[in-house]
């Protein structure tokens, strides 16, 4: 069994339009979501074995805000730049390359290609996977080089508006 978390970064900043997109902070909204997000990560009891990051800034902090909830120590995050821009096909060959000895990998990405993923590898017809948004697939499968389209099964759906599981 192999489980995926698709996660969308967190609301970022527009406040300075002279930086670069793949420089744009977190704003308020997104240093409180990730936090939370990653708290109710740890009440589900996540535990990833990879944490996987797009390099824009705003996916990194997403990502590092998630790995220290889940007690995932964020040296150990990889960034991956290709992330930045990916389609969700390109997602899922970097998918295929990872180690088969690990069980629950945790992508920190962007829209629209997180919805997508999400929709192609579970068979899900999500509109739009908000800001901080995580999407857990689980993959009948022991080796990841065998992930493909509506082969994963939902295990939640979750964001920050969304009222807390109990």
């Amino acid at each position: 069994m192999k489980r995926l978390l698709i996660c969308r970064h967190a609301k970022s900043s527009w406040k300075n339009l002279s930086l670069k997109d793949r420089d744009r902070p977190l704003n308020k909204r997104g240093k409180r979501d990730a936090p939370m997000m990653g708290k109710r990560l740890h009440r589900r009891g996540i535990s990833p074995d990879a944490v996987i990051t797009s390099p824009a800034r705003r996916a990194a902090k997403t990502a590092g805000h998630l790995a220290k909830a889940v007690h995932f120590s964020t040296t150990h995050i990889q960034v991956v730049d290709s992330l930045y821009g990916a389609s969700p096909s390109s997602i899922i060959e970097l998918l295929r390359t990872v180690d088969d000895s690990l069980a629950t990998v945790m992508v920190v990405g962007h829209n629209p290609e997180c919805t997508m993923l999400a929709n192609f590898l579970g068979g899900l017809h999500i509109d739009n996977v908000p800001t901080c948004g995580v999407v857990a697939l689980d993959f009948h499968i022991t080796h990841w080089q065998h992930v493909k389209k509506g082969e994963g099964k939902l295990v939640f759906y979750d964001y920050p508006k969304k009222d807390p599981a109990p």
